[in-house]
Parts: structure tokens; sequence; C-alpha cells
């Protein structure tokens, strides 16, 4: 019998299974100790028995391991608790950036299990060759994570640009990309195109986005609502309000190295006059301080810089303060528009914060109406440089926390 022939009373049979496995199998992603079956039942509302049923389902699955019990005073045998499984399903987060490409594998609870990182400039690179290289590192992670007991589930790219819906790189400037198909480029290469119900193959995102959904579903967890900021040689921003990512009309919300922070200043890859990137990225910054390139791989400017900067360097730190001082203009702005308080500072910022963070909050503190009474607050990134590749991961496995049915019916 085909679906659309089956009785509607087996049609809502199987939503109320997909929903109670969704249900039950989040309570024990957000829970902050193992719960018990029993514990289960009491903060869903479902009897005990469909509990256990729906716990036999996700345990066969690899979802979820029993944990051993903890230990308690008085009669009884105490309740083994649930935890989710670091075997079974996992999350492939790409990266591909102006001076490097990373591979990231990360399980169900969020644990990396799996990175890597290819150091390169990539802007003289074609798009095929430079994708050709990212599978490659996607099958070592494949290999890597089969070892470890471990399925890719699917697999999120993040990328530094404007993407559409259907993957499309519709420009990134800073590697010269511009209507660049990359499914279409990647097909027929698993783990990129190998298909888990309910969880796409492959998802091309903007890498600031991804990075900023990482921090958002970090352990501890991020604030509801705040802005992210990616710093490369480019520089892009993740917005989240009330714990989603807010993604502009088109899904090319973000673009905040290319706020004008001299509107007659220097001219910009993008075909503008001014932009932050030109005056906070990490090309700006490392030039600024009068390193050259050759001096400076991309692999150790940011930890050159900062040690430049704690050796007490004169110009270096005048480098970094007016990196700041110009983040901290855009910062303003944003936080002007959209009634922000935190500000998090990821990518290569991360390591920089002791010396961006003053002249940002200066500038936040002269220009932001509400500074004197609403405080923002200026942090590093909890996942640093790593948080794009991580968040794309991540975007993976909380797919299969939310649709469990779609991996067990592979699984199955």
């Amino acid at each position: 019998m085909s679906p659309t022939n089956a009785p509607a009373g087996a049609v809502r049979q199987g939503s109320l299974r997909e929903l109670n496995l969704a249900v039950v199998l989040g309570r024990i992603a957000a829970a902050d100790r193992p719960p018990s079956r029993a514990d289960l039942a009491t903060a869903t509302g479902l009897t005990r028995a469909t509990v256990s049923a729906v716990v036999e389902d996700l345990l066969a699955g690899q979802l979820v391991d029993e944990a051993d019990p903890a230990p308690r005073a008085g009669a009884g045998r105490p309740a083994r608790g649930l935890v989710l499984a670091d075997q079974g399903p996992a999350g492939l987060g790409l990266e591909i950036n102006v001076d490097y490409l990373a591979a990231c594998v990360v399980d169900l609870s969020g644990q990396i299990r799996h990175r890597t990182v290819h150091r390169a400039d990539l802007r003289p690179v074609a798009p095929a060759e430079a994708l050709a290289r990212l599978v490659a590192m996607a099958g070592q992670a494949r290999a890597d994570a089969a070892r470890q007991g471990l399925t890719l589930a699917g697999a999120a790219l993040a990328v530094p640009g404007l993407v559409d819906g259907a993957g499309l790189v519709r420009l990134a400037p800073n590697l010269g990309w511009r209507d660049v198909p990359v499914p279409a480029l990647l097909a027929g290469h698993p783990p990129l195109t190998e298909q888990v119900p309910g969880v796409p193959a492959l998802v091309v995102d903007n890498e600031a986005n991804l990075a900023a959904l990482g921090e958002l579903h970090s352990r501890p967890p991020g604030p509801a609502s705040f802005l992210h900021i990616s710093g490369e040689v480019g520089i892009g921003a993740g917005i989240v309000l009330n714990g989603a990512l807010f993604r502009g009309v088109r899904g090319w919300s973000g673009e905040i190295g290319h706020l004008p922070v001299h509107p007659q200043g220097r001219p910009c890859r993008c075909g503008g006059q001014g932009c932050l990137e030109q005056y906070a990225g990490q090309e700006a910054i490392v030039a600024a301080a009068g390193l050259a390139r050759a001096e400076l791989p991309a692999d150790t400017a940011t930890a050159r810089l900062a040690e430049l900067a704690e050796a007490g360097d004169a110009d270096a730190l005048r480098a970094l303060h007016d990196a700041g001082t110009a983040l901290g203009v855009a910062v303003a702005g944003v936080v002007n528009l959209l009634d922000l308080d935190t500000v998090v500072l990821g990518g290569g910022y991360a390591p920089l914060a002791p010396w961006l963070c003053p002249p940002v909050l200066a500038e936040i503190a002269s220009r932001v109406l509400t500074a004197a009474w609403s405080p923002v607050t200026v942090r590093p990134a909890t996942l640093g440089a790593e948080a794009a590749a991580v968040g794309a991961a991540g975007s993976v496995v909380r797919q299969i926390v939310a649709r469990p049915a779609g991996w067990l019916a592979r699984s199955g």
C-alpha cells in the first residue's frame, strides 16, 4: 500500500511516533545530568511505557547510551541515566576561506572528534580545484570518523560570501568567486551526497552565520541575542536574535566587513570605498604593524601579532588600536540599530581580543545612544577560530536530534 493510500490512523500513528522520538531525544540532549526513563516520563507527560519504547528505539539506533547510575542513599536500585551516544551519527563541518581549508567532525553531544586545517592562499586557485581539495579532506574526515564508530549523517560548508538558498555562491569577493555552483561542483562526492531522510546531504552557508550558530549552541550556551564577528582577511557577522539566526530577506545579512567606516577611504575588493575590512581585516592589521606577508604567513598572523603586542611593540599596538577603533565604529552602528548587548569577537579576532576590546568599547561608549545605562559586553568567542567549521558540523547533528526518525529509518 502506498503512503498516499494508507489509512489516516496509520499516518497519525507514524507521526506521533516521530514526535515522541524527537521530544524524548531533545530532553536527553538538553539535560544537565543524564535523565532516567522515569525522569523523562515526568518531564514530557508521556507514559512510562511509551518512554521505555521510545528509549529502546533510540538505543537500537545508536542515538543514546545508558550511563552508569549515580550513587544514591536509601533503598532501591538506582535508575540508569541516558546520554547522547558517542558512536552513531555525526556531522561533517567544512570551511573554505581566503587562506585556509578546514574539516571538522562533531558527534551528537557536540564533541569535536576530528579537526584538520590546511593553510594555503586560495585566491589564485580556481573554485573547482579549491573544492576538490576540500573533498579530499572530507574523505579523510570520513575515514577517521568511521574508525571511531561514527557515521557522517550530512555535511555543511561554510563560505566567506553571499550564498543563496540553493547553495550558489553569488559573491565571495576576497576569494574572487562570483556565481559559483558549489553543490554542482561537489556532486557525486561521498560523504557530501549521501542522504539521511530529513537531513540534507550538503548545506552551503555563510561562514559568519555558521560561526554564530556554533557560538549559540556552545557549552555553556551563549546569550540568546548577540553579534558574532568573524575577523579573517575579510570580516563577516552573524546576527542572533532571541535564539535564532537573523538572515534577512535573501539570507545575506551580516556583511559588516563592507560597512563604510571612511566613506571616501581605501578601495575595497567589493567595489566600494572605505569598507571596514580595509582597516580591520587581518591583512590590513598586518600591514599597519609593518609586517610583510612574506614575514607573517596566515597561519601565524594572529599569534605573531599577539606576541608583539604582549611585548609592547609600538607598531603592533598602534595597528591593533586603530583596527579596534574602526571595528568599534561599525559595531556601534549595529548596536544602535538592533539593540544588542553582547558582541562576540571570533575567528582571528579571538586571540587579539585583549587589544581590540578596549577601543571597540570606547567607540561604543561614545556612539551608542543607550550606552550610559545599558552597557554592551564585548568578549572573545568561546570556539575561537574553530567556530565556523564546528558550527557547520553542529548544524547537522542538531537536525538529527530534532528529527531522529529519519536516522532510525536509515539505520533500521
